[in-house]
């Protein structure tokens, strides 16, 4: 494990602190993600990230005075990044923001959960000190049936888990480098298992709601046929419905309670796909057409408008 520093204090000293900011701004946005960021009115600029790797995840801190951050669906799409952020407060003011629809509001050790794939705002003081921990999509969703239910929810100082976690975590990162494949394996499993803990998505409460709901577990199951078959152009709420034996309706019931169609759910995976591959230099060869057919969609001219309406970018301008 390496870790990686990127300061303002490396930036060129002749440059007036808003000069640095954006400069600092742009690298930011060219080698880590995009968002937008607002710095403090009182205060000369400054900011610091440090991010160490532990297999596929990232432990990171960003301190300094970046008053406001805010990620929107163009952010979203210039880099692509579908992750999850468990962000905790380590500074003495709080940190608000929103997402999903949610409001949050993280004080002074306390944390919430996050997703780089949605839109984000975060607004804290004019200094502000906080801890990330980075993970896939992949990794989260696969270790938790419903962790997008826990998004944007504060998670208490007290929380033993979220505790526990931050101590593990300052282990590993103030540590030699892990080397071993298997110890690896072990912190990043430590890591998911204490974050699903310390946001409720995993104990003895999250597994007797799941016990006690069934419409809760035939949602997973529709959810995931969707996510296994969307790039199928005959994939249809009846086919899904006749594969799990339920009625048509019950699907779109269960859907509706969610706030999102089934329809917007296959058109949103197949977007995302779409977007992927065109990303992936490796499929520099083929055609814009040849990857909307294989993300579902049998109509290229509907694609790019779909396209263009979701990203606020062509297809083209995207590769």
């Amino acid at each position: 494990m390496q870790k990686n520093v990127f300061s303002s204090a490396d930036l060129p000293p002749h440059l007036d602190h808003r000069a640095r900011f954006a400069l600092w701004q742009d690298i930011h946005v060219a080698e880590i993600w995009s968002v937008e960021y607002t710095i403090s009115e009182r205060l000369s600029f400054e900011a610091a990230i440090e991010a160490t790797a532990v297999g596929s995840l990232v432990l990171g801190q960003m301190a300094g005075t970046i008053r406001h951050a805010s990620r929107k669906a163009g952010n979203i799409a210039a880099d692509g990044r579908d992750g999850y952020l468990l962000l905790v407060n380590n500074g003495d003011t709080v940190l608000s923001g929103t997402q999903i629809g949610r409001d949050y509001h993280v004080g002074k050790g306390e944390a919430a959960l996050v997703s780089a794939s949605e839109a984000l705002q975060m607004t804290g003081g004019d200094s502000n000190v906080w801890a990330n921990v980075v993970l896939p999509r992949a990794v989260l969703e696969n270790a938790f049936a419903h962790i997008e239910d826990r998004l944007a929810l504060t998670v208490g100082a007290d929380n033993e888990a979220l505790g526990m976690l931050k101590r593990y975590c300052s282990f590993l990162e103030a540590g030699p480098a892990l080397v071993s494949p298997d110890l690896i394996g072990h912190a990043t499993e430590t890591i998911v298992d204490l974050i699903g803990l310390a946001t409720g998505a995993k104990g003895e409460a999250a597994e007797l709601a799941g016990l006690r709901g069934l419409r809760a577990a035939r949602l997973q199951a529709i959810l995931q046929k969707m996510r296994d078959n969307f790039a199928d152009p005959a994939i249809s709420a009846q086919g899904v419905a006749g594969q799990l034996r339920l009625s048509v309706r019950y699907v779109h019931d269960l859907l509706q309670e969610t706030g999102v169609s089934f329809a917007e759910r296959i058109l949103e995976l197949r977007l995302q796909r779409a977007h992927r591959m065109l990303s992936d230099r490796r499929n520099d060869r083929m055609r814009i057409s040849e990857i909307a057919l294989l993300s579902g969609f049998s109509d290229v001219s509907y694609f790019n408008r779909c396209f263009r309406r979701r990203f606020g970018s062509t297809p083209g301008s995207a590769r």
